[in-house]
């Protein structure tokens, strides 16, 4: 019988997270006080973040940060997660390629997201914090961050983005059976979400919208720090463990992927498959292709600008250097929320510039019919996330069969999506449509914010 999955041992699991930040050829460049548009330092993040994670999000000099033995204890209740060869996929599209995923899904609460919330929840809990805040687009992170919360004593408040608190009724309910405090967004419940609904009374939000108002909040409430799902670069420090465990994985299954795919909102499951492997291109010069897939309703690596601009709505974050749409872009309503972002993490967004890795945009019908054809061959209902994902790898898989080529192929599941099934009943019935943007569109959004670092 041919092997299909690999697994490690909880001996075998990594103890150390990976910082690419230390070995970039180029590194990234600072974070900007907008007032004074001097770098942040770490003391300057810590009004928001806790300190710690604060630390790690400005650490260019030190390429492995260990993992504290409480997260490590927690993440063994779940990890490692399974490598799977998805023999069923390739003989679906009679390919030659040798397909691998990472199957993210197995976590209590489905997705990827579990790897960051257990570490920035332990990291509050420890600097004695009562309280946290966060955003959530699709519900993933906020229902990672409600069970990690509870994992730790905290408090938590969710500002959810007001489309999908409608779409996924269920993530909410997740939420709040794990005790958070989940508020539609935008809301009247602080000023940044009064101000929007003031301008746009019917605003359905995004991402953008959430931050503010979770940052807002925050920086109400005592003993009190805001957490991030995505975009930040201790973030995506957290998510490694996926790309490390994967690392080991592919050894005992005796490959090395020549492309290393995932979906794209704001990087954090990008980046926290892709980084262990982009250090071996960084040192030893692999030939391994990078892609992130994000939505074509949302295209902000593939045609946005490179440029200093806020991570949130309001103006509330520092500036990032980023590729963007700019803060004030309304994505459409597709079902792949946690994609609805409009900006790019600074680690990928480097990385872009440096030719490290590459990015392609997936229309929403291509990508729903990627995952119909996924849970056909493998069993798996995939988020519409991860749809984005499997999209970008059949693409890479059918150049192979038209080539003729062996090439393997690693992605990212980065969650299952059984609590999605409202938007795989649209697609059925065809009532899903393709979003598009045009280059108007985009530049007039960018125009209206201008060079912000000025």
């Amino acid at each position: 019988m041919r092997q299909k999955k690999y697994i490690l041992s909880e001996q075998e699991l990594p103890t150390q997270w990976y910082n690419i930040q230390a070995e970039m050829p180029n590194k990234p460049l600072p974070p900007l006080n907008p007032q004074t548009h001097k770098p942040m330092t770490a003391e300057d993040l810590s009004h928001v973040f806790n300190l710690e994670c604060a630390k790690q999000e400005l650490d260019t000099e030190h390429a492995w940060i260990d993992i504290p033995e409480d997260v490590q204890e927690k993440y063994t209740f779940y990890r490692s997660t399974p490598l799977v060869r998805a023999y069923g996929l390739e003989e679906a599209l009679g390919t030659t390629a040798h397909i691998y995923f990472k199957n993210e899904s197995v976590s209590p609460i489905g997705s990827h997201k579990l790897n960051s919330a257990l570490a920035q929840a332990y990291y509050c809990k420890q600097e004695g914090t009562t309280n946290i805040t966060t955003e959530t687009g699709a519900g993933q992170w906020g229902a990672a961050l409600s069970y990690a919360a509870k994992a730790f004593g905290l408090e938590l408040a969710v500002y959810m983005v007001k489309v999908s608190y409608h779409q996924k009724p269920y993530r909410r309910s997740i939420m709040q059976t794990f005790g958070a405090q989940v508020t539609p967004s935008p809301s009247m419940s602080t000023r940044a979400g009064k101000d929007i609904l003031t301008k746009h009374p019917t605003y359905q939000g995004s991402l953008g919208t959430a931050i503010s108002e979770a940052i807002e909040l925050a920086q109400m409430t005592p003993n009190c720090k805001y957490t991030l799902g995505s975009v930040l670069s201790h973030v995506t420090l957290h998510q490694t463990i996926i790309g490390l465990e994967a690392e080991k994985q592919m050894e005992m299954a005796g490959e090395y992927p020549d492309i290393v795919i995932g979906c794209f909102g704001g990087g954090s499951n990008f980046g926290g498959i892709s980084f262990p492997f982009m250090r071996h291109t960084i040192q030893e010069g692999k030939k391994t292709r990078f892609v992130a897939a994000e939505p074509a309703s949302c295209p902000k690596l593939t045609r946005g600008k490179f440029q200093y601009d806020f991570g949130d709505e309001a103006g509330y974050t520092p500036l990032l250097p980023m590729f963007t749409l700019g803060h004030n872009f309304a994505p459409a309503h597709i079902h792949a929320g946690g994609l609805r972002y409009h900006g790019a993490g600074v680690i990928v967004s480097q990385l872009l510039k440096d030719g490290l890795m590459e990015a392609v945009d997936i229309k929403q019908l291509e990508s729903f019919e990627a995952g119909c054809l996924f849970a056909q061959a493998e069993g798996i209902i995939p988020a519409p996330e991860s749809c984005h994902a499997i999209a970008a790898a059949i693409r890479e898989a059918n150049k192979c069969k038209e080539t003729g080529e062996e090439k393997v192929i690693l992605f990212n599941l980065s969650g299952h999506g059984l609590i999605d099934m409202t938007s795989y009943d649209k697609y059925l019935a065809g009532d899903l449509v393709n979003y598009s943007l045009t280059d108007d569109d985009i530049q007039k959004n960018l125009d209206e914010i201008g060079d912000l670092a000025k």
